[in-house]
């Protein structure tokens, strides 16, 4: 197997890593006496914190243990209290994990924010007041982000009725040009709104925008406009039966299969279940055609934003597509929401005859070589293109990292982060191919990775077929005995990831001992991704944020859920 492994993790020597792992008692003498009490989840251990040192456990952990991902912020409201969890992994080993719980008392749910530790959470701790009511203490903007401001109580917390008088009052309108986003003696500053109803957002993705003369003094997209209650309705959900329609309207662009596999590890790994071998080799073939069918998406939509072809690269994207989408409509019966994937397996096996759909899809592996090539005369030879990404939207690995960045985004800023290869789940472990990653940190070497990550799907569909036509028909067992109603252990609580064409999209599971979940909490690569754009647009032009947009390929259905 080629896959280039990534540095040694053990060469930091960081507190608490072992040859076996993490060592959590080393972690815990390490936090002292901040930690009140110890969990243990299915994924790691959690060590409970008080409220008001949230800042130093984090600092602790992220500083000497190496823990510099924080991958989702998970907040929840119990009988007796409310509660965040921190899910922290490592990019050099996101096997090796630690959450951080924090307890707040129900009279009064405030708790020390994490934003300075890890800039990610300052969405997530956004969303957590939002929904569920706690207080972060110390957070730079602490609002809603995703209900309107004008909102009564929290949708997920244990005293909201839905019967609160939603009404938006009357008010006199505030002056958008707040003292921070311009100075007295430059007359010069503007405020712009980009959408939420502008072909280049991507959806309905409003971004206010100020400017200094020409360039771009403050950006803030204000997202929400598609908030869905996803959460709320796989809690209403059971397990077995239910729960899995939903991923599919996530990522809503072709993605499904690797949306559904999120969900479908999450639980697999909660109530201990085992996908035959020849299901896995399935998952992993059409989770790859996902991710081609995403990637020429995002590569279709982007070069629309960055010079307006419509009718050439957009099409011929499209075109490449929609082979892709054939492929999974005889797979799946379905063309985008495809609920193929079943807690043990898949829903069926592949379509007969086997021979004219192994056919099909070497057919299109044959001609993908030819039609990247030409996208790569297109797109990324273009001068106008090159004018438009090189050296735009330049977002540091440091930075990257800070903001939970992962997928395209972040490997386009040299981040050796890929959750197939780093953390390996289906059939990943044992084929050939390697993950992609560029240097340049800017909107160009986004787009390179996604048209070279097409090329390693292509590698491991082909593998895929090679194995599956060979399969043994007597071992062809597409689903494990799953029991026809699942009861989890009460108060068991896991969080798992797969690499999504976005990047990390993980699903953190809390059970009761009944048929559906306590808590599910989405952690959409989207939702993080996109607090990046600051970072990559102050300073530029207009034009530029746009590129700058459209190279984090975000949905909107991901990102509000």
């Amino acid at each position: 197997m080629s896959l280039e492994e990534p540095d040694d993790p053990l060469a930091t020597r960081d507190v608490g890593v072992t040859e076996e792992g993490v060592d959590y008692d080393a972690l815990a003498d390490l936090l002292g006496d901040t930690v009140i009490d110890r969990e243990s989840h299915v994924n790691a251990e959690g060590f409970v914190v008080r409220p008001d040192e949230v800042q130093d456990a984090l600092f602790a952990l992220r500083d000497e243990a190496g823990f510099d991902h924080c991958a989702c912020v998970t907040a929840q409201d119990y009988d007796d209290r409310y509660e965040s969890i921190y899910h922290l992994r490592k990019y050099d080993d996101p096997t090796q994990e630690v959450s951080v719980v924090v307890p707040s008392p129900k009279s009064d749910p405030v708790s020390q924010t994490a934003e300075p530790v890890y800039r990610t959470a300052d969405w997530h701790e956004r969303e957590a007041y939002d929904l569920v009511g706690i207080d972060y203490e110390g957070h730079p903007d602490m609002r809603r982000i995703l209900l309107p401001e004008t909102w009564q109580g929290h949708p997920l917390s244990q005293d909201f009725s839905g019967e609160e008088p939603q009404v938006v009052t009357l008010r006199e309108h505030a002056n958008p040009l707040a003292d921070d986003k311009r100075s007295e003696d430059d007359p010069d500053t503007m405020f712009i709104n980009i959408g939420p109803h502008h072909p280049a957002t991507h959806g309905v993705l409003h971004v206010e925008t100020v400017l200094d003369g020409e360039q771009i003094a403050h950006v803030e997209p204000d997202i929400g406009y598609l908030h869905r209650c996803e959460e709320q309705m796989c809690q209403q959900g059971t397990y077995r039966h239910q729960i899995m329609p939903y991923p599919d309207r996530w990522d809503y662009v072709s993605a499904g299969i690797l949306n559904e596999w999120a969900y479908a590890r999450a639980a697999e790994d909660l109530a201990d279940i085992e996908v035959p071998e020849y299901a896995q080799v399935i998952r992993t073939m059409s989770a790859e055609m996902s991710r081609i069918a995403a990637h020429m998406l995002a590569l279709g939509t982007f070069a629309l934003d960055v010079f307006g072809d419509f009718t050439a690269v957009f099409q011929y994207a499209f075109r490449d597509r929609e082979v892709v989408q054939d492929l999974l409509e005889d797979l799946t019966g379905q063309r985008l929401m495809f609920n193929y994937l079943r807690l043990g397996g898949v829903a069926w096996d592949l379509p007969e005859p086997r021979e004219e759909f192994f056919e099909k899809t070497r057919d299109f592996l044959d001609d993908m070589p030819e039609k990247l090539k030409e996208y790569h005369n297109l797109v990324t030879s273009n001068e106008i293109f090159q004018m438009r990404c090189v050296d735009t939207g330049i977002l540091p690995p440091e930075e990257a990292k800070q903001y939970g960045a992962t997928g395209p985004v972040a490997r386009g800023s040299g981040i050796d982060y890929d959750l197939r290869r780093d953390d390996p789940y289906g059939y990943y472990s044992e084929l050939d191919w390697d993950v992609v990653t560029e240097d340049g940190c800017d909107n160009y070497a986004r787009v390179l990775c996604r048209m070279q990550e097409v090329e390693q799907s292509a590698r491991i569909i082909e593998q895929c077929v090679d194995l599956l036509e060979d399969w043994p028909e007597d071992e062809r067992d597409i689903q494990a005995n799953v029991p026809r109603t699942l009861r989890p252990d009460p108060d068991t609580e896991i969080y798992r990831a797969v690499e999504a064409a976005k990047g990390e999209l993980g699903i953190y599971i809390r059970s009761d001992g009944t048929d559906k979940p306590a808590r599910f909490k989405i952690r959409s690569p989207c939702f993080s991704n996109l607090q990046t754009l600051p970072v990559m647009s102050e300073g530029e032009f207009v034009p530029d944020m746009i590129a700058s947009l459209g190279s984090l390929d975000i949905v909107l259905g991901e990102v509000d859920r």
